[in-house]
């Protein structure tokens, strides 16, 4: 009969003990869970990336080929201007390029084989002259001592003897200028001549060129300013277009949690227009803090300071909106694997 009551008592010790333990257990696990590492949630927008797209130069509108919402390719062709006035400036600046290289051969060729040829023929003729000349003067010198003729032959001998002297070094000087050719420094001005005229005749080309407006990179016709026909002046808003591709995503971090984020750490994007998150990568990470942006909805206070994180997110089915708000969250193990992957890229595991 003993034996029944401490057999019971020592049943409900056993149970009391149990329930002790799952108890403890219980607490053990809501104090880890509560004040353990929670799971990080960043808030950001998805970036505005628009160009203000026009022609480098004026003109007459000859066609917009797009409108408002179309997707367009890097290197399409969005709108052209009137080329007439264009073409003409190209005609002229290449027909001046080719006068300015004839004559640019002409000075390196040097004088034609018929000039040269009678330039060497005038020196020779005032070679005789200056020949017979001297002859001349020594006959009538001769003459002059034996007072056969007047002083004033004498005289005129004596000025025609120079003057043929000059005519013969004059006729040489022409004949060796034609042999050598044009001078270096006629040359050499005449090669800048040309250097500025295929200077004038690139800019006439890519004036030509620049009538033709094409898409910088993939993206939306957001705006459309002009309409065919209308005359615009270089520089004047003619498109808007949005780059989506890639999609960009600013987001922001406290400091306290910014140990946890490493550069291509994979994360999830949470918008509203999606039951499902997104895929994206870690990129940029800001070097200098800011205060947090007004259009940002976070837990925190409005005016702590955060660190500005890009975020390059997959959108295949393209639900993403520039400036649509969205939440980035890092997986439960993104900070255990970044730790791992940052050591398994230490020198000493790749050595």
């Amino acid at each position: 009969m003993a034996f029944k009551p401490s057999s019971l008592v020592s049943k409900k010790n056993i149970g009391l003990l149990i329930l002790l333990h799952a108890v403890s257990f219980a607490l053990i696990w809501l104090f880890a869970s509560y004040f353990g590492e929670r799971e990080l949630v960043l808030h950001g927008n998805v970036e505005i990336r628009q160009v203000e797209l026009s022609f480098r130069v004026d003109g007459r509108i000859a066609r917009i080929l797009v409108d408002e919402g179309m997707r367009v390719h890097k290197g399409q062709v969005l709108a052209r201007l009137e080329e007439e006035t264009y073409r003409a400036n190209l005609a002229r600046a290449e027909a001046a390029v080719q006068a300015q290289k004839a004559q640019l051969d002409r000075l390196e060729a040097g004088y034609r084989v018929e000039e040269v040829e009678q330039a060497k023929k005038q020196a020779e003729s005032a070679r005789a002259q200056a020949d017979y000349a001297r002859i001349q003067l020594d006959r009538i010198t001769s003459m002059r001592r034996a007072n056969a003729v007047s002083q004033q032959s004498l005289d005129n001998a004596i000025s025609l003897a120079k003057q043929s002297l000059a005519g013969l070094a004059a006729a040489e000087q022409a004949y060796a200028m034609h042999a050598r050719g044009y001078r270096a420094e006629d040359i050499a001005a005449q090669k800048a001549s040309l250097a500025a005229a295929n200077a004038e005749y690139e800019l006439a080309r890519i004036a030509l060129q620049d009538c033709v407006l094409t898409a910088p990179s993939e993206g939306v016709v957001l705006t459309r300013a002009q309409e065919d026909g209308a005359i615009v002046a270089a520089g004047s808003p003619l498109l808007t277009l949005t780059l989506d591709d890639p999609v960009w995503l600013r987001v922001y971090v406290d400091e306290p949690s910014l140990g946890r984020i490493k550069p291509g750490m994979p994360v999830q994007v949470w918008a509203d227009c999606a039951q499902k998150p997104f895929a994206g990568t870690v990129g940029y990470i800001s070097p200098s803090s800011e205060f947090t942006p007004k259009n940002v909805e976070t837990a925190e206070v409005r005016s702590s300071l955060v660190y500005r994180i890009r975020v390059l997110a997959q959108d295949p089915d393209n639900m993403l909106r520039q400036g649509m708000p969205v939440r980035v969250t890092l997986p439960e193990n993104s900070t255990a694997n970044s730790s791992e992957s940052s050591s398994e890229n230490s020198p000493e595991n790749r050595n």
